[in-house]
């Protein structure tokens, strides 16, 4: 067969490197020798000997579930092979992470990472957050995290000076150090009014950056299993 679906644009090569790399804009691609994580349901192809293994509620180390504002459930991915990862067609990011960083991610932007990171759920200051969730996840150590986000996110420097607010239905995520509240932006009887639809920000304040997405959040999809 003959075509543009078969050019060099779309034909999966050969891995040239282990772990995790971007196949394309809306896909990662991860050369398994051990063990990743991932989120449950973004598997959408592989080839070799892997097993995957649903982490639930139990406890247990690393492994245990990330509880998220959207109750984010994890998979262990265990063997050698390849993998591909996607999330509803969104666009794909990889971060790397180095011994001393500390990332702040909003859990429904999590799509895979190296075992060699580690992760803590941390609340976020403020009880009034909706769209963006009150848990986050934390990672530190060395390795590779991929993001999804829906369009191309911004990154915004942060610093004493310039603080930054940020809708909270649209903020992916945030490096170490930098201090959480909450800001009200018009009054209770504006808000009852109609108001501007905007009440509540969250305002990052220190010295670091603040990646936002180019949408707000829409309602979660049931977990497919």
């Amino acid at each position: 067969m003959k075509g543009d679906l078969f050019s060099s644009e779309h034909m999966v090569q050969p891995a040239t490197a282990p772990g995790m790399t971007v196949e394309n804009s809306k896909c990662i691609r991860y050369a398994v020798n051990g063990e990743m994580l991932a989120r449950q349901g973004a598997m959408i192809a592989y080839r070799g000997n892997l097993q995957f293994e649903r982490k639930g509620q139990g406890v247990g180390g690393m492994l245990k579930r990330a509880v998220t504002g959207e109750g984010l459930p994890l998979m262990a991915v265990r063997g050698q092979g390849e993998a591909w990862f996607a999330n509803e067609a969104q666009n794909c990011f990889v971060v790397e992470v180095e011994p001393g960083d500390e990332f702040t991610v909003n859990g429904r932007n999590v799509l895979c990472f190296d075992a060699s990171l580690s992760y803590r759920i941390a609340t976020v200051k403020g009880s009034g957050i909706a769209g963006g969730g009150l848990f986050n996840s934390v990672f530190t150590g060395q390795g590779r995290l991929s993001l999804v986000c829906e369009g191309n996110p911004l990154v915004i420097p942060v610093s004493q000076q310039y603080p930054v607010h940020v809708d909270t239905d649209a903020v992916v995520g945030w490096s170490a150090g930098l201090a959480t509240s909450l800001h009200r932006s018009q009054s209770i009887g504006s808000m009852l009014r109609g108001g501007s639809g905007e009440a509540v920000q969250l305002v990052l304040q220190g010295e670091g950056f603040v990646v936002v997405r180019p949408s707000e959040a829409t309602p979660q999809k049931p977990q497919q299993h």
